[in-house]
C-alpha cells in the first residue's frame, strides 16, 4: 500500500502501470519489482515529511533529492534506487518542469565499498571447485546405488527388509516421505512424518537418498558458474533440454542449450555451448591424472551428471530447469518440496560447511576465510579467460576487468609475455618483399631483371603490376604454392597470414591499405581485453610496424590522406572476418 493521499497515490499507480505495459520495455519480473519497489520507498519517504505533496503537480526536485538522501545511509544501492524513481516517474503525467528536467539529470554513482572487487586466485578457484566437485560425486555415487537398490526391489529380487524399500519407493513416487495431518499441538493443520518413518533417519536424509540436496545443487550452481562464467539469471534458468551440436557421431560430445539474460533486450535469447573438453584452468596440472571418474572437468560432463541426478526430481515438480533439489523448508510460503534453491544464501551456507580457507592468516594469525559469491566465481573466470561471456569485449574491459583488483600484476605479466613473444615471432619470420617506384620504373624497360630480383618471372611480374594478384595488403605471386596449403591446392589462409608469406609482394599502391589496416589494429587496443588483443593482433600489428618503418614519414602521410571510402569498406569486412573461408 502506497503511503500518501489518495491523488498522489493514484499517479504513482498509473506511472507504474505505464512503466510495466507491455512494450515499455521491462522483460523480467526482477525489473516489475524494481519499479514496484522504487513506488513504495519514495510513497514511504514522502509520508515522513512535515508536508508531504498531495498531488503529482505537488512534487519538486527536493523530494527527490531528500529521497536520495534518507537511502545513501542505509544502502549502497542508492543511487540505483533514485534511477529506478526516475524512471517510474518518467511516465507520470502532471509533473512539474522543474521535476521533469530534476529526471533527465545523471544518477549519482553507487557507493562502492573501501575493498575493492578481488577475482580468486587460481589455487583458490581449485579449492572452491573441488569442493563442488566432491559434493556432486558423494551425490552420484549416493543416488545411482539407491536408484540400483530399488530397480533390484521393484524386480522382485531384494526383500523388504524394515520397511526400507516402501520407504524408498515412496520417495521416488512423490519425491517426499508418508505423511499424515496433525490436529493437536503446535504442528496443528499441517502434514508430519509419519512416526515410523523416523525409524530409517531424518526425512532430510531419505529424501536425499534419491534426490539432490540443496546443497549439492548449491554445488552444481557453483561449478556451472566456475566453468561457464555465466551470471546467476542464466545458471538458474538453465534448462534440462538440449541439441546435441556432436550428432552422437563420436566426435568431442557437446549440447546446445538455449538460455536468456532478459537485460540484453532484443539479444536476450542465447545458445550456451557445453563441450567435453577440460577447460585449461581447471584440469590437474598432469593431465594424466583424468579419468572417468573426472567427468566433472568438462562443462559437458557436468551437465550430463546434473541432468541425470535431477531427472526423476523434475518430473515430480513438472519443471525442466537443470538445477532443482530437496529443501526441508523454505521463506515466503515455499515450505518444504523439490525446487530449485535462492543461491544468495545457499552459496554462503556451502562455503560455511566447508570452511574453505584462502591460505592466508589474519592479524590474529588464523585462517582467513574465503568469501565464495558467483558474481567473485564469474569475474575470475572472465579475468583468467580474458573474453566475453554474454557481454560486448567493451564491457568486458571497462564494467568488469578494469574494477578487478585481484590479480592484476600477475595479468600484467603474462600480457607482457604474450605480446614479447608475438613480437619475437614477427621478427623471426619477417615480413614481405616490397617493390619500390624505381623497380617499377625499371621494370618498363628490364622485366627479367626485375622480376629475378623478386624471386618471380616476368610474365607474374606484369600481371603483378596490372593489379590482377591483388589481395587485400599486397599481390600474391604463387596461390598454389602457398606453405599454408598443400602442395598444388589454392591456398585459403586468411589474407593476414600475407604478411609474413614467401608468396607476398607489396607494391607502392598498396600502402594507403597497409597504414589503414595498422591503424585499425591499433584502435582496436581500446575495444579489447589487452591479451585478448595480443593473441588476436600483436603479430600483425608488430609486421605492418616493421613494413611501415621502410617509408618516410612524409610518405606515410600521403598514403593516409590517400585512403578511400572504398578502401575504408574493404578493411572493415577484412577486419570482421568477411572475407575469409569458412
Amino acid at each position: 500500500m502506497l503511503q500518501v493521499a489518495p491523488e498522489l497515490r493514484q499517479g504513482l499507480a498509473e506511472a507504474f502501470a505505464r512503466r510495466t505495459a507491455p512494450g515499455a520495455g521491462l522483460t523480467s519480473l526482477e525489473s516489475t519489482n524494481t519499479a514496484h519497489r522504487a513506488a513504495v520507498l519514495f510513497s514511504r519517504y514522502l509520508a515522513t515529511l512535515a508536508w508531504p505533496p498531495t498531488q503529482m503537480a505537488h512534487l519538486v526536485p527536493e523530494h527527490l533529492d531528500g529521497f536520495f538522501d534518507s537511502r545513501k545511509d542505509k544502502t549502497r544501492r542508492a543511487g540505483e534506487e533514485l534511477a529506478g524513481l526516475k524512471l517510474l516517474l518518467k511516465h507520470a503525467e502532471g509533473l512539474d518542469e522543474a521535476v521533469i528536467a530534476k529526471l533527465n539529470e545523471s544518477h549519482p554513482r553507487r557507493q562502492r565499498g573501501r575493498e575493492p572487487k578481488e577475482s580468486y586466485s587460481q589455487k583458490d578457484l581449485k579449492r572452491i571447485a573441488d569442493a563442488a566437485r566432491t559434493d556432486l560425486r558423494a551425490a552420484a555415487s549416493r543416488i545411482r546405488k539407491n536408484r540400483e537398490i530399488l530397480h533390484r526391489f521393484r524386480q522382485g529380487d531384494l526383500p523388504d527388509q524394515d520397511r526400507r524399500m516402501e520407504l524408498l519407493d515412496w520417495v521416488d513416487r512423490f519425491g517426499d516421505v508418508p505423511r499424515r495431518p496433525c490436529t493437536t499441538g503446535a504442528h496443528a493443520g499441517r502434514d508430519i512424518p509419519r512416526a515410523w518413518v523416523f525409524k530409517r533417519g531424518s526425512v532430510d536424509d531419505i529424501v536425499c537418498q534419491l534426490h539432490l540436496s540443496g546443497m549439492e545443487v548449491t554445488a552444481g550452481i557453483i561449478l556451472l558458474t566456475a566453468m561457464t562464467g555465466e551470471n546467476k539469471s542464466v545458471i538458474l534458468k538453465t534448462p534440462a533440454v538440449h541439441h546435441r551440436a556432436d550428432g552422437h557421431t563420436g566426435r568431442t560430445p557437446t549440447a546446445i542449450l538455449e538460455t536468456k539474460k532478459p537485460r540484453r533486450g532484443r539479444r536476450a535469447h542465447m545458445n550456451l555451448a557445453l563441450s567435453d573438453l577440460p577447460d585449461w584452468i581447471s584440469i590437474p596440472s598432469d593431465p594424466e591424472q583424468l579419468s572417468a571418474r573426472d567427468e566433472l572437468h568438462t562443462p559437458f560432463g557436468l551437465y550430463v551428471l546434473l541432468h541425470e541426478l535431477a531427472s526423476r526430481s523434475r518430473e515430480i515438480a513438472g519443471t525442466d530447469r537443470l538445477l532443482i533439489g530437496w529443501s526441508s523448508a523454505g521463506g515466503r510460503g515455499a515450505g518444504r518440496g523439490l525446487r530449485q534453491q535462492d543461491p544468495d544464501s545457499w552459496v554462503q551456507r556451502w562455503a560455511a560447511r566447508h570452511d574453505l580457507a584462502t591460505g592466508k592468516v589474519d592479524k590474529d594469525a588464523k585462517p582467513v576465510q574465503l568469501n565464495v559469491t558467483l558474481e567473485l566465481l564469474r569475474l575470475t573466470y572472465l579475468e583468467l579467460h580474458q573474453k566475453p561471456v554474454a557481454h560486448t569485449e567493451k564491457t568486458l574491459a571497462t564494467d568488469y576487468l578494469a574494477r578487478n583488483r585481484g590479480n592484476l600484476t600477475e595479468y600484467r605479466k603474462v600480457v607482457a609475455a604474450a605480446l614479447a613473444g608475438e613480437v619475437d615471432k614477427a621478427r623471426a619470420r619477417g615480413v614481405m618483399a616490397v617493390l619500390t617506384r624505381a623497380d617499377l620504373e625499371r621494370a618498363e624497360t628490364d622485366a627479367e631483371t626485375v622480376a629475378a630480383e623478386y624471386g618471380i618471372d616476368a610474365t607474374t611480374l606484369k600481371q603483378m603490376i596490372a593489379g590482377q594478384l591483388d589481395t587485400v595488403m599486397n599481390a600474391c605471386v604463387d596461390h598454389r604454392g602457398s606453405p599454408h596449403a598443400p602442395a598444388g591446392e589454392p591456398c585459403q589462409a586468411s589474407f593476414m597470414i600475407c604478411l609474413g608469406c614467401p608468396c607476398a609482394r607489396a607494391l607502392p599502391r598498396h600502402l594507403p591499405i597497409q597504414v589503414l589496416v595498422h591503424d585499425q589494429l591499433a584502435a582496436r587496443r581500446a575495444e579489447m581485453t589487452p591479451l585478448e588483443w595480443t593473441q588476436r593482433f600483436a603479430l600483425p600489428h608488430a609486421q605492418l610496424a616493421d613494413l611501415l618503418s621502410r617509408h618516410d614519414e612524409v610518405d606515410l602521410e600521403d598514403a593516409r590522406a590517400d585512403v578511400t571510402g572504398t578502401d575504408r569498406d574493404l578493411v572493415a569486412r577484412f577486419l570482421n572476418r568477411e572475407l575469409d573461408i569458412r
